[in-house]
């Protein structure tokens, strides 16, 4: 144990209510001497036990919680429990029989901080983001190679999230064997290529597989897919008999493997443009060229991390939605996504109607999306709420 955290006077609300962070401004002071990823226990100013989690020094986020349960230690079968745990759930969900690759680990709703596991097929890859997650990633690793069929576990700690608890990028072999440079994904009758080492995220993104299958009837339509990436959008688009499909996109590598992926799936490459530009820019042109298409999806990365860049982020939200509903033909459809954990659903919702106001389009809401119940919602960590979307008809009696 490497110490005791004691919380404010009147600051312990949120713990009670079993949220997972402890901020800075909370915390009275520390005893003992703590080292960064050490686990500590925490406690109100009467030290009264409050929980017990992984201590970040350098972090806003001070401490982040591993067990409300005083009697249970943080140790490696602390990590067996819970990814015994996080396997149950999925298996309830029937993953395997909707997709050969899914999240087991989705931080702290799976009640583990800082931990991203992501399966395909007999693989594991991890992300580690917090100094506590990276304290325990060799037992992490050593639980996954218990599971059965698991062949290899590999790290992709890249993300910019580590600089802020002082940890460098770390991206390797983890346990077992080398993991392939690119695992076919099927999902929803779609087949797409990842890229487990150098891709978005840990190679895919998962958390978009429900909304992709929305699109499986597209019959003689064309299809607009912004901010492509690998193509998932437009191919499924393209099996749901899409006429013409553009994938837009500003990166050279990411139309390359859509290119790929397209070939997958026995598609005919005469089906798909494949536009390398700035999205923002390319629409533009073609509402200056008067271009229209009958689907449009928008799924850019993120725009704000933090709070402070959230009204900055909501501008380019308007932005490329009024430009999206301006291009869209009566009775079309939009697709339109946020991935800024900054931004909740009724601020996007909010965003996006006067985008739409401004553009002088009616449209029905369809659909509220969300991510992919592998990466799950909890009841106490709103934060956790990461993606959100609507799927938009364009109404004729637009003004």
């Amino acid at each position: 144990m490497g110490g005791e955290l004691f919380i404010r006077k009147g600051r312990e609300a949120s713990l009670l209510r079993r949220h997972p962070w402890v901020f800075s401004g909370s915390v009275d002071h520390v005893s003992g001497d703590p080292q960064p990823g050490d686990t500590v226990d925490i406690r109100d100013s009467e030290g009264t036990w409050l929980a017990r989690g992984a201590y970040s020094p350098l972090s806003q986020i001070r401490a982040r919680i591993w067990t409300w349960r005083e009697a249970e230690p943080v140790d490696r079968d602390f990590f067996r429990r819970r990814l015994a745990d996080c396997l149950a759930y999925r298996r309830r969900l029937s993953m395997d029989d909707c997709s050969n690759a899914w999240r087991l680990v989705h931080g702290e709703a799976d009640g583990l901080p800082g931990c991203v596991v992501d399966k395909y097929g007999p693989y594991f890859v991890c992300q580690f983001s917090t100094v506590g997650a990276e304290r325990w990633k060799q037992d992490m690793a050593a639980c996954l190679m218990e599971l059965e069929g698991t062949r290899g576990v590999y790290e992709r700690s890249d993300g910019d999230s580590r600089q802020r608890e002082g940890l460098e990028p770390s991206c390797g072999v983890l346990a077992g064997e080398e993991i392939p440079e690119r695992f076919e994904v099927q999902e929803h009758g779609l087949r797409l290529w990842a890229d487990l080492k150098r891709g978005h995220k840990t190679g895919y993104y998962l958390d978009q597989r429900d909304n992709r299958a929305l699109l499986w009837d597209c019959g003689g339509l064309e299809v607009l897919n912004c901010f492509s990436y690998s193509g998932g959008f437009g191919i499924r688009a393209a099996l749901g008999g899409a006429a013409h499909v553009v994938q837009l996109d500003a990166s050279a590598d990411a139309l390359e493997l859509a290119k790929a992926n397209v070939s997958l799936n026995s598609l005919p490459d005469s089906m798909f443009d494949y536009v390398r530009d700035d999205v923002f820019h390319w629409l533009r042109q073609c509402r200056d060229s008067r271009r229209s298409f009958d689907v449009i999806v928008l799924d850019p990365p993120k725009f704000a991390d933090t709070q402070r860049q959230l009204e900055k982020a909501c501008r380019g939200y308007k932005d490329i939605n009024l430009l999206a509903a301006k291009l869209l033909r009566p009775g079309g459809r939009l697709l339109t996504f946020s991935c800024s954990g900054a931004m909740t659903p009724e601020l996007f919702a909010k965003v996006v109607g006067e985008a739409f106001q401004d553009a002088g389009r009616l449209a029905r809401v369809m659909g509220v999306l969300s991510q992919a119940p592998d990466h799950p919602l909890a009841v106490n960590f709103p934060e956790g709420h990461y993606l959100t979307g609507l799927d938009l008809a364009i109404r004729e009696d637009s003004f």
